[in-house]
Parts: structure tokens; sequence; C-alpha cells
């Protein structure tokens, strides 16, 4: 059995029987609607549940900054001397997946996402190197003055997810963030290990994340589509899928908050 293939049994096995209960009067329906309004209780487990849900050793960090508006250009260059700087250093296991601007959601808004290969092991050894660079601390500072507020997120990738693929040509991309309730990571992980293979048609799937240190209970779902046009019709095709509209049915009660953002690639961003 393949690493990939022990993680989704795991998460399987972690999943108790959904079941409805409202009295001896009252008949027990899997399929109703009403059964998938509630949210199952997971049993304990021995197992941290980013192990059961993650088969990768990288981390990722996802960083978001909101810019201020007169400063966007000056902020881009800045970054772009960053970027830069970590690539000079072929000792770093750290590298840059992605870029972009926020385009729909909260503007003047920029999200950076670095991949550490070998866990946090290179994350610590990276800080180390790059806070003892004078230019890079110094690049540091100078984008303090350019921002207005700035978050942190180390994420762990989902097991079910495809490789992450670096993209050409001119591309959007979407971030669909969700708040879930606590407890319930790992019957999302179960239910969007079988929908994840309804939004594969037109090689949308970009990124899958959960958090690990920052604000718990996180999700991130990244899509890349060609244009607002392609991600109607992806999304409407997915639709049209039997047993995408159940999963989607017994997810949503899991959801505190979510909310989405179009995202536009930066001219330095590896991936397009």
């Amino acid at each position: 059995m393949s690493l990939k293939s022990l993680h989704y049994a795991r998460l399987l096995l972690a999943q108790p029987v959904r079941t409805l209960s409202t009295g001896s009067t009252v008949q027990r329906d899997e399929s109703s609607w009403l059964s998938k309004l509630l949210v199952r209780k997971i049993e304990p487990t021995k197992e941290s549940h980013s192990r059961m849900l993650s088969d990768k050793f990288d981390i990722y960090e996802l960083h978001t900054h909101n810019v201020r508006p007169d400063s966007v250009g000056k902020y881009l260059e800045n970054y772009k001397n960053t970027v830069q700087i970590v690539q000079s250093k072929g000792a770093l296991s750290m590298e840059l997946i992605g870029s972009w601007n926020v385009e729909v959601g909260d503007l003047d808004q920029c999200l950076h996402l670095w991949r550490y290969t070998g866990g946090f092991e290179m994350v610590d050894q990276a800080k180390r190197e790059l806070g003892s660079d004078k230019n890079y601390v110094q690049l540091m500072q100078e984008r303090g003055t350019f921002l207005r507020s700035r978050h942190l997120q180390y994420l762990l990738s989902f097991s079910y997810w495809p490789q992450l693929k670096l993209r050409e040509g001119k591309n959007i991309y979407e971030i669909r963030s969700y708040r879930l309730k606590p407890g319930t990571m790992i019957e999302w992980g179960n239910n969007w290990a079988r929908a994840i293979n309804y939004r594969q048609n037109n090689d949308e799937a970009f990124a899958g994340y959960f958090s690990q240190i920052g604000r718990l209970y996180n999700v991130h779902h990244i899509w890349c589509y060609k244009d607002l046009q392609g991600r109607k019709e992806t999304r409407e095709s997915a639709w049209r899928s039997p047993g995408w509209d159940e999963c989607v049915a017994y997810t949503v009660p899991l959801i505190r908050e979510m909310h989405c953002r179009i995202l536009a690639p930066t001219e330095f961003s590896p991936t397009q």
C-alpha cells in the first residue's frame, strides 16, 4: 500500500458512521437532507490530525500583507529584491511558490506562499541565516513602512491533493479560505478526499492546505483558471457531476466562516 493510500485509509477509519436519532418514532435515513446538516462526532485517536491529513514533510508559509494604497509599487519592488536575496542562498531549503495581488476581495493585499523542504528544522535554519544578512534585514525594515498590517501562517498540504505544479502563461487564481468548527478537520479531509476527484477536469486544483501555526482550524484551497469565465464554466461543470452536491452538503455544516479572493500573479511569481 502506498503512503498516500495509507493516509487515506486512516481518514476513513477515523470516521464514525453518521446517524440521525430524534426518537423511536422517527426512522433513521442516511440519505435524507437533514442528516447532512449534522456534524458527526470525531472519535478519540492516538494520532495527531496533521499526521492523518498530510503525508508530506514540507512546511508552507503563507504571508498576507495589507499594503498602503500609495505604496503598492514600492512594496512590490521591495519584495522582489527580498526574493532575489533568498534565491541567492542556495543552501536554504526554501523556495517561493507563488506571489499574488488580490484583484477581487481584500484590495491592496498581497499573498506570498513559500515552501520549506524538510520541516520546521529548515524554517529555523532559514530564519537564522536570513536574520544575519544585513541587506535582508534592511529590506524587512523598509517593508514595514509600506504596510498597514500583516499575517503569517504555517501550513501543511492535504495528502489527497494533486501534486503541486507551477503554471505557465496568463492565469488567475482563486483562494477559498475556510474557518472550520474545532474537531471537524478529519471529516473535512474525508469528504474532500472524494470531492477533489470532481475538481480536476480542467487541471484547476493548484494547492490545498490546513493551518499548523497561526489561526487554527483554517483551510485554504487554491484554484487556477484561465480567466473569470473559465472559472464560471469549470465550477458549473463540477455541479453537473454526480456526487459533488453530496460532498458540498456534508462539508457546509463544518464551516464557521468562508471567503474567496481572486488573485493575479506578480511579475516575479514562479507560478503564473
